[in-house]
């Protein structure tokens, strides 16, 4: 096989190069590395219309039919993760193009979205910028989780780990999702809600359900407006999820205490989104994945898969 162009997307964090041995691939292989988002698909087709493999990072790229079909020389796409909703994947297979897919050894987004629950109730990092500015004393009464209840939308892995998490700090803890049942609940020491229940009494509500066509828009306008106006929000799964508009006048007219976002139905949030100009939404750039622990490992993994594939061999953790 003669030499293959390699591109490597959206590494804004420049560590891909530093953390896996691609070192490995070099006799076989040339690397070209994208830092920045492209402006659009139609950059994304002339950029990249001249490489063999794509490591994609995430859904930072979509990679629609169209995309496709301007990739004539593609051969293998890699996604960080074990599934990509912005990659067709029955277009990939009509262009006879491999996908293959990294794993994780945790899930770093439990931790994160704690994280975001103590800002919003702690203002630990807005306190943080009063003392580095010079303030003597705290402008913010926090507020105490212990006996909060936090719901759950989505009960899976994630959702799972999150519930533990949150016990351990002494919330109640609530969850539902469409085909969530009260065994489930129980078996995971967690109580059932419905979920108009669920968004009338919990005091934090927190989203771990996967995006899909059944996923998108669940929580809209008619939840919010059940939730306390001393409640919070706070979305590490995926944008689309939730009804933004709806989000947003919530939040500009004080119905609920406020919402913490890891993920934006447009990512990165464009610099004028109206979201970023409000005081009683922390907003973080989709951190929940982005260690250099996960990151040593989908980087390290895609090197695998290139090597074998360029050995004619059975792919590891192939999609399609």
């Amino acid at each position: 096989m003669s030499r293959l162009r390699c591109a490597i997307l959206d590494d804004y964090f420049n560590l891909a190069l530093e953390i896996a041995d691609w070192p490995k691939l070099s006799d076989r292989v040339d690397v070209t590395v994208f830092s920045h988002p492209f402006a659009s698909e139609q950059a994304a087709a002339s950029a990249l219309a001249d490489f063999d493999v794509i490591c994609a990072m995430r859904e930072r790229t979509a990679f629609p039919k169209s995309l496709f079909e301007s990739l004539p020389k593609l051969k293998l796409l890699l996604t960080s993760g074990m599934r990509n909703a912005a990659i067709d994947m029955e277009a990939a297979k009509a262009r006879n193009v491999a996908i293959g897919g990294t794993q994780y050894s945790r899930d770093p987004t439990a931790p994160l979205t704690m994280g975001l629950i103590l800002e919003l109730t702690r203002g630990i990092g807005r306190e943080n910028a009063r003392m580095h500015a010079g303030e003597p004393w705290q402008s913010f009464a926090g507020v105490e989780i212990e006996g909060l209840t936090l719901g759950i939308v989505g009960l899976g892995k994630l959702g799972s780990k999150m519930a533990g998490i949150a016990k351990a700090f002494g919330m109640n803890v609530i969850a539902w999702s469409p085909n969530l049942t009260p065994e489930k609940c129980k078996d995971a020491g967690v109580g059932y809600a419905t979920k108009e229940e669920l968004f009338a009494k919990a005091d934090i509500v927190t989203i771990h359900v996967v995006l899909s066509d059944r996923s998108r828009g669940l929580v809209g306008r008619a939840d919010l407006a059940r939730m306390k106006p001393t409640a919070f929000l706070v979305n590490t799964a995926r944008g689309p999820i939730v009804d933004e508009q709806a989000l947003l006048e919530a939040l500009q007219q004080k119905r609920i205490a406020g919402a913490g976002l890891d993920v934006f139905s447009v990512e990165p949030l464009p610099v004028d989104h109206p979201f970023r100009k409000l005081d009683n939404l922390v907003l973080t750039p989709h951190l929940g994945y982005a260690t250099a622990d996960g990151l040593r490992i989908h980087y390290g993994q895609m090197v695998e898969t290139i090597d074998a594939f360029i050995r004619g061999g059975e792919l590891p953790r192939r999609l399609a």
